[in-house]
Formats: structure tokens, C-alpha cells, sequence
């Protein structure tokens, strides 16, 4: 039986850095509502397309168009040639709420579509391939592999639940050992690379469909954890180029309300 992926998704996603001292006691307290997803344990590795000049990213920190962001992952410790390999098309609307549009096929299959606009069998997603025109047409200049990024993810979902009350969906993803890269950015060179951040710290996220429930805020003041502003392919661009950068207190979303 061929295994039917999600292909679009629009949630609001909100990120907390959190001591890896304190984590044990942060899972605890989620997994009274939590549990582990069907795949909790998963290795990713995410290549980027952007210009030669990081135009794509240039123009998401300057808030243009919509702050999109164009990747290949992976969830597979070595990936091969011809293994199974996702084309993530990340953007956010006015309302800061998150869109994710994906299509499955192979890394040569992926990388020809982003930098020469070819379509073979394996892209049948005509709505992506025209998402994918357009991003071409206004980066003329031309879209390239440009940054690698690698994390270990482990992964949380809501417990269902038979009290007659709307399910928020609620999605919880923790991640550690992350690692950059802006040479060899394959699939295929392993997963080294430079720190993204401190040892002691990993990235917890919250997707949503909607606003975060009362529980879920109530854990989050428990242990002071406040939503910083966080972006992991923003912050290997910037350290790639001598920048500084670090998560910030987010104080425009909307992400502390609750139901």
C-alpha cells in the first residue's frame, strides 16, 4: 500500500529555546497531554535554495513578498540518490500564520525543477510547479542549493480525546544537535557542519491550527518559557556571514493567547 503524505499545511508555529537541563521536566508535564507521534524519533536534513547573493532569505527578513522559504528534506540518517525526499515551500500570510505546500520525489529530481525548471514523472503537483515558476521568474538570477541544515527531532501529539470539545491539534516538535553548512550542500556529504546552537539549548515548537489551549500556556508560564523570534535557516545565513544573531522575545505574536 503506497503511504499517503499530508501536502499542505496552514498552522500557527511558535518556538521556544529551552536549557537542555530543564527538558526533562518541560516533556514531562506536556506528556499529561501529549503523546509521542507515530515516528517520534527522527533525523532531518534540509537543503535551502536560495540565490548566489541569499536573495530569497534577504527578502524574508526585510518582510517582502511572503517571506517564503524554498527546501528539500529528508528524514533518512543516508539518504541515497533515488530516496524519498520532500520539496517544502514554507511562506507566512499577513496574519503571521504559517503555509507549507509539499510535494514527494528524489533529490535529482527536486534539484532540476528549483535551478532549471525541468519536470519529470515524479512532479505531479501542478499547483507547487506553478508556486515554483513564479519563485524562478522573480529570482531570475537563478536558485541554487545554498545552505545544509541538520537537527535531531523528537515529536509529540495531541492525545485524542472523548470529551465533546473541538480538538486543537496541537503538535509539539523538540530539536537539538542542530548543524549548518554553506559548502557541500547535499544530502549526500553527511551531517556535519558547524553549531547552530549552544550545546546546552534545544528549539521546542508548537504548531497549531489555532491558538494555544489554556493547558498548554499554563505548562509554558510553569517553566518561564516565553516564544522567541527564531529562525534556523535565518541564523545559519547570518552566522554563515559573520552576522550576529540570536533568539529574541517575540513581541508581536499572537502565539501567548489561549482558548
Amino acid at each position: 500500500m503506497t503511504q499517503q503524505f499530508e501536502t499542505s499545511f496552514k498552522r500557527i508555529e511558535t518556538k521556544y529555546i529551552i536549557a537542555k537541563e530543564n527538558l526533562p521536566k518541560v516533556i514531562k508535564d506536556l506528556k499529561n497531554y501529549l503523546v509521542e507521534d507515530d515516528y517520534p524519533t527522527s533525523t532531518i536534513s534540509n537543503v535551502y535554495f536560495d540565490t548566489e547573493d541569499f536573495d530569497v532569505i534577504q527578502d524574508a527578513l526585510a518582510k517582502q513578498n511572503r517571506r517564503e522559504k524554498i527546501r528539500m528534506r529528508t528524514y533518512l540518517e543516508n539518504p541515497q540518490s533515488d530516496s524519498q525526499v520532500f520539496l517544502e515551500i514554507k511562506s507566512k500570510d499577513e496574519d503571521g500564520v504559517g503555509h507549507k505546500y509539499r510535494l514527494v520525489s528524489n533529490s535529482h529530481s527536486i534539484t532540476q525543477l528549483l535551478t532549471l525548471g525541468k519536470i519529470d514523472e515524479t512532479i505531479t503537483d501542478t499547483k507547487l510547479v506553478e508556486e515554483i515558476r513564479q519563485l524562478r521568474h522573480r529570482y531570475d538570477n537563478g536558485l541554487k542549493p545554498r545552505m545544509y541544515i541538520y537537527y535531531d527531532r523528537f515529536s509529540m501529539k495531541e492525545r485524542k480525546t472523548n470529551l465533546d470539545l473541538p480538538c486543537s491539534k496541537v503538535r509539539v516538535t523538540i530539536d537539538q544537535n542542530l548543524t549548518y553548512r554553506d559548502e557541500l550542500v547535499s544530502l549526500f556529504h553527511g551531517n556535519t557542519g558547524k553549531p547552530l546552537l549552544e550545546d546546552d539549548s534545544v528549539i521546542m515548537e508548537i504548531k497549531a491550527a489555532g491558538r494555544k489551549p489554556q493547558w498548554l500556556q499554563t505548562i509554558l508560564d510553569k517553566h518561564g518559557l516565553v516564544e522567541q523570534k527564531f529562525s534556523k535557516y535565518s541564523c545559519a545565513y547570518h552566522k554563515s556571514q559573520g552576522l550576529d544573531y540570536a533568539p529574541r522575545p517575540n513581541q508581536e505574536s499572537v502565539g501567548n493567547l489561549y482558548v
